[in-house]
Order: structure tokens, then sequence, then C-alpha cells
């Protein structure tokens, strides 16, 4: 199954939080905060403006993206979870980041 974001809503899987301080400390499941930090698998057409047209979107499938911690909604599909929210809600496009960290 796919899922198709409409107009200025963007689809996003949410990567794993830390579970290591630098400092070595590791923090236990249940106090650590959900990640804010994901990568881009669907974007949508784009934002429709006042006058009708649309603008399309700044982030693009495979964009790992920052976004605040209680933006969105979260949906479960074929046993994923995935994170539905606005472009308005992602507050950055992290860039130079190895494949190898996209991976993990």
């Amino acid at each position: 199954m796919q899922i198709k974001p409409l107009y200025d809503r963007v689809v996003v899987r949410r990567l794993e939080a830390e579970t290591t301080t630098k400092g070595g400390i590791v923090i236990p499941d249940k106090s650590a905060e959900k990640s804010t930090q994901g990568e881009v698998l669907a974007v949508g057409s784009g934002a429709l403006l006042e006058n009708g047209t649309q603008r399309p979107l700044d982030v693009k499938v495979g964009d790992r993206v920052l976004f605040s911690q209680f933006s969105g909604s979260e949906i479960k599909l074929d046993g994923e979870t995935y994170l539905i929210v606005r472009e308005s809600d992602i507050l950055a496009v992290i860039e130079g980041v190895k494949n190898e960290e996209k991976a993990a």
C-alpha cells in the first residue's frame, strides 16, 4: 500500500532516537523522547495559494528533515508508523548527511 499526501502535506518516517548521550550515558526507553528527525517518504502536489495556484514544496523524497516534537499526525500502515506533517511544520532540511548515516 502507498500513501499519497494531499497539497502541502508530507509523509515522514521518524528516525530512531539517540539511546546514548555524548558522554556515554545510556538513556532508558521510558525516558527517551521521540526523535525530531525523519526521512521524507512522500510529498503532496504543493501548497494551495489564495489565488488558486499551487506552489511546489521545498522538500523532496529522501530529504532528512527536522520537525517539532508534537507536530503532525501519526498513522500506522502495514505495521509501520508514519508521521504526516504540513510543510510549514518542518523546521529544517538537514544537508550533508552521508548515506551510511541515512541508513542507520
